[in-house]
């Protein structure tokens, strides 16, 4: 490596003001960690938010129509008493009443205003409306617990979409807690039989809680600013373990290494070549993550966002903080000795891949059906939307909504708006009012939908000319108004439509597409559920190709010009596909097949956030160990000996990395948040598989095969072999 190189005057710089970088990160980490504490405070929801005809219509709602920006509902059921009887009606009156002064209440609808949709023998419910958004409401939704009736014969449950986003948010707090007091015991016994001894074995630990504290922290200023999904106080502290003590392990290692040189070069050599490694594999995460930018949702955009801060203050505290400490500790590095490590060339990994690369087609043809195998569930994989069923079991937002669901079926929750505007006055061009009844008929029409709800069911069945002229006089408009005012506003009309379809099936989602258009001068925007859901995917589907395609290119030219090759990066990017669609035919039969637990179906967001995520991170291991066998290929010009070579000198470390990334994320298989489990589960996964079937089997079989082509590159020429050192690792 030349004597220039940026990362040997950095290790030459963080040995120089070794002190005063410690200093500036300690003050940093405290600093930021006041505010990471703050951070759990302004998460708000599932992050499913984005532009488009869902937000339209509800903005047309709130501004013309004065419906509530949110509302909660508070479920009544009784074994003892039906809904009419005068004690359940009492007891619900008594309780609504007390729901009367609550902060920023603006309504409250009794079930007894509508008891055809809003009661069903024993079980009712009854809505409070507030005029700010979900995320506003937690002082709120606290008073309304605190006043619930207790221990009486009628049971009163409150649920809704504010109070399932602030549950959400309180369990994924206990579930971070839960898994941190799992992942970092499991890391630190890793590090132990790694390294033997205390000292060295805690440091990547510090590391990856200093990465975490301080990204949470500046996350905080970016939610003052922007809407940051709840899933963020999970996914963030999962990479920043993961990789804050991934790559101390690697700097530490090294460090170790060179130790016999004395603590300044140690140091120097250390950031100059784990660091400059580290730098690459960091900077492969991030453009990993970036892809999920292009995807114009809410929870995508600010868990890229998380996750490309913490890997870049993972990668900063690990190529300056690290070393300066380890600097001052020097020799101490290895004190508080437990165990004894015996180092061993001929070890299992080299004994292994000898027999693989005596057989290369078998084994490559062994691991790739392996794979291909896994991959084959994937045709079953059903996504869907995390909603109360995210929840944990026994949470009482969600047996409530699901009451509630069970009880008055989907019509009540999930219609579809149909928002009609008009260049000219409804109620005073008879044209536009013929064409909104017309519209109403053809809706009906439609085999999707079961039945409708519009201003035309409340007015005595007249007859539209009827019906438009008694609308003309005063007394019309003022006996009409009840009906009249939910429905229309001038040159605004709703319509809700019923579907006879599964909701967020496929056929619903096409219907709610094809008919947000032009309709006899109408201009027709389409709201609802379903709405939400057609949007939602058809982004995912529009724009994951392309964010795919960034992350793959990018990839691949930087590892082109890290190795010098065309055919190591294209094996890299194959084999990467592979492991990961294997990786989501598990997750299909692990969590959809029913045989291990409850069949759930897989959250939307955890296919991107895998790939996310676990394609930077499986470049990480690739860039350690390729690194090291390019610098034994550059010294013998022998592939097949600076494969095996490679592969014994890096196996240790790079066994040791990957099984804490498994630990770090596999713990949050313990979690009780369904979308939380299953990205833990799918990134410890995904990291098992690149750890054993890629790294153990197809690496070497592939290595060997390829031969001295794994280094061609056009239009340079072929390196002789030399002795000078150029390692990355």
């Amino acid at each position: 490596m030349k004597k220039s190189s940026p990362f040997l005057r950095l290790g030459r710089i963080t040995y120089r003001f070794r002190i005063a970088i410690i200093a500036f990160w300690m003050l940093t980490t405290i600093l930021l960690g006041f505010f990471a504490i703050k951070l759990p405070s302004i998460l708000s929801g599932s992050g499913f938010e984005m532009e488009g005809s869902f937000s339209k219509v509800e903005n047309i709602l709130q501004e013309r129509f004065n419906q509530p920006k949110s509302s909660v509902m508070l479920i009544f059921d009784s074994k003892s008493y039906e809904a009419q009887d005068d004690t359940y009606k009492q007891f619900v009156n008594n309780t609504l009443k007390s729901m009367e002064d609550v902060e920023d209440a603006v309504g409250i609808e009794s079930p007894y205003e509508a008891p055809d949709k809003m009661i069903k023998d024993n079980v009712s419910f009854a809505s409070i409306q507030f005029d700010k958004s979900l995320n506003d409401l937690k002082k709120s939704i606290d008073q309304i617990r605190d006043r619930l009736p207790k221990d009486h014969d009628i049971t009163v449950s409150l649920t809704g979409g504010p109070v399932i986003a602030e549950d959400m948010n309180t369990a994924s707090q206990q579930d971070l807690a839960r898994a941190e007091a799992i992942g970092i015991p499991a890391a630190l016994l890793i590090l132990l039989l790694a390294f033997g001894g205390l000292v060295a074995a805690g440091l990547p630990i510090i590391v990856g809680l200093i990465s975490v504290a301080s990204s949470l922290g500046l996350l905080y200023f970016y939610g003052q600013e922007a809407n940051v999904s709840i899933f963020l106080l999970n996914v963030v502290p999962m990479i920043g373990l993961a990789l804050g003590i991934d790559f101390a392990l690697l700097l530490v290692n090294r460090f170790r290494e060179e130790l016999h040189k004395g603590v300044e070069k140690a140091t120097v050599i250390s950031v100059q070549t784990a660091g400059r490694s580290i730098a690459f594999s960091g900077l492969c995460v991030f453009l990993g993550l970036s892809g999920m930018l292009l995807i114009d949702i809410d929870i995508f955009k600010t868990v890229a966002i998380g996750g490309m801060v913490v890997v870049v203050l993972s990668v900063l505290i690990a190529i300056t903080f690290l070393p300066a400490l380890l600097a001052i500790l020097g020799k101490r590095i290895n004190a508080l000795k437990i165990l004894k490590i015996k180092e061993n060339d001929r070890s299992i990994w080299y004994s292994f891949a000898s027999f693989v690369m005596k057989r290369p087609v078998i084994m490559a043809l062994f691991a790739a059906s392996l794979l291909i195998f896994s991959v084959t569930p994937v045709k079953d994989m059903k996504l869907s939307i995390p909603e109360a069923e995210a929840l944990p079991p026994d949470y009482e937002s969600r047996t409530a909504f699901e009451k509630f669901e069970k009880t008055f079926g989907e019509d009540e929750l999930y219609p579809v708006l149909v928002v009609a505007e008009s260049e000219k006055s409804f109620l005073k061009d008879k044209e536009a009012f013929l064409s909104l009844e017309r519209l109403i008929r053809d809706l009906e029409g439609q085999k999707e939908i079961a039945k409708t709800d519009s201003f035309f069911d409340y007015t005595d069945q007249l007859k539209s000319n009827e019906l438009f002229q008694f609308l003309q006089t005063e007394q019309g408009k003022q006996q009409l108004s009840p009906a009249l005012d939910p429905f229309v506003n001038d040159r605004t009309a709703v319509v809700r439509a019923y579907l006879s379809v599964d909701v967020t099936g496929k056929d619903a989602k096409q219907f709610v597409k094809e008919w947000e258009r032009e309709y006899e001068g109408l201009s027709l925007t389409i709201g609802g559920s379903t709405k939400f859901n057609q949007e939602i995917f058809d982004e995912i589907i529009e724009k994951a190709p392309y964010g795919l395609a960034v992350v793959l290119a990018a990839t691949l030219f930087i590892l082109m010009i890290a190795f010098r090759s065309v055919f190591i990066p294209i094996k890299a990017i194959i084999m990467n596909m592979l492991s990961l669609s294997a990786t989501f035919g598990m997750i299909v039969w692990i969590f959809q097949s029913g045989i291990m637990m409850e069949p759930v179906d897989i959250g939307l967001m955890i296919p991107v956030f895998t790939f996310g995520i676990v394609f930077g991170l499986s470049m990480d291991y690739e860039v350690f160990l390729i690194s090291r066998i390019q610098e034994m290929y550059e010294e013998t010009g022998n592939n097949d000996h600076a494969t095996l070579k490679g592969l014994t000198s890096t196996s240790k470390i790079i066994t040791s990395a990957a099984a804490i990334m498994i630990v770090i994320t596999g713990s949050f298989a313990f979690t009780d948040v369904m979308p939380v489990k299953q990205i833990g589960i799918a990134i410890a996964l995904a990291i098992l598989i690149d750890a054993t079937i890629v790294r153990m089997i197809f690496v070497p079989s592939l290595m060997k095969l390829l031969g001295h082509w794994n280094w061609w590159m056009p239009f340079s020429k072929r390196r002789k072999p030399h002795k000078q050192r150029s390692t990355l690792l």
